[in-house]
């Protein structure tokens, strides 16, 4: 073990970022990070090139560990590894260069995913803050490190999973969660914590992940509260969920109306 120890090196970042240098790759990359499997025929309209490139770069990335096939029927269907590939990305996301908005399309596709959006199979974006905020702001979730609310503490990264985890479940957690569809003690945390944080790209605050990100997500999409988009990682607040949420939760002050999640854009 000890000589097995001593011929590992340091890990290999260059070749993790050679995958992600290709724009083809990044875009691939960019549209399983909402947690979903897809086809490589839905992955190369995403990236918009053609079925024969898109398979190649799709070997590389299978290849290189950053995504994983599996084949049902005469279909193979991709997704990312695993959560630390999507925590990547969303951590290149804050140093990369805003991509030019070419068209009316492009503005309100990125206007859509900064209001809300999947990371990898939890809520992010505004509405993915917002729901934190109000968790602890009911007492559902406390912080332990001195600061009230989903503030990025000093020392914690720009974007990505939070390393230290000042959360905790709070005195109403079970109760809150319970009305929000959620059971904590039927929530499956044996291969990963219940409680994790990421600092959302875009709004610079913490929003919830881990097995408890999941479940909510889940729970929140089963009673139709959101809807998913088929073409890219932005989920739209239904009329119902934003009523729902408004019953459970301390969400008064957000800019919210009739027809879904407004936000500020």
């Amino acid at each position: 073990m000890a000589d097995e120890e001593q011929v590992r090196g340091v890990a290999d970042v260059a070749a993790a970022a050679a995958l992600l240098a290709d724009e083809t790759r990044a875009r691939i990359v960019f549209a399983l990070t909402d947690g979903r499997s897809l086809p490589a025929s839905v992955l190369a309209a995403e990236a918009g090139v053609a079925a024969s490139t898109t398979s190649e770069h799709l070997s590389r990335l299978v290849t290189g560990g950053m995504v994983t096939v599996q084949q049902s029927g005469r279909h193979r269907y991709y997704r990312l590894a695993n959560e630390h590939v999507a925590a990547a990305v969303e951590a290149l996301a804050v140093v990369a260069p805003a991509q030019r908005v070419r068209s009316l399309r492009d503005s309100t596709r990125a206007a859509a995913l900064r209001r809300a959006r999947t990371c990898y199979d939890h809520l992010a974006g505004r509405l993915g803050v917002a729901v934190t905020e109000s968790l602890i702001d009911c007492g559902a979730l406390e912080r332990h490190d001195g600061v009230r609310d989903a503030r990025r503490a000093d020392g914690d990264p720009f974007a990505a999973q939070l390393s230290l985890h000042p959360y905790r479940i709070g005195p109403r957690g079970a109760a809150v969660f319970g009305e929000l569809g959620v059971e904590l003690s039927n929530v499956n945390s044996r291969t990963r914590p219940l409680l994790r944080f990421c600092v959302d790209w875009s709004e610079q605050r913490h929003h919830l992940a881990g097995a408890l990100g999941a479940a909510l997500l889940t729970s929140m999409e089963s009673a139709g509260w959101i809807r998913r988009n088929t073409r890219s990682r932005a989920v739209t607040l239904t009329d119902n969920g934003e009523l729902k949420l408004r019953e459970i939760l301390p969400l008064e002050s957000l800019a919210l109306r009739r027809g879904g999640w407004a936000g500020s854009i």
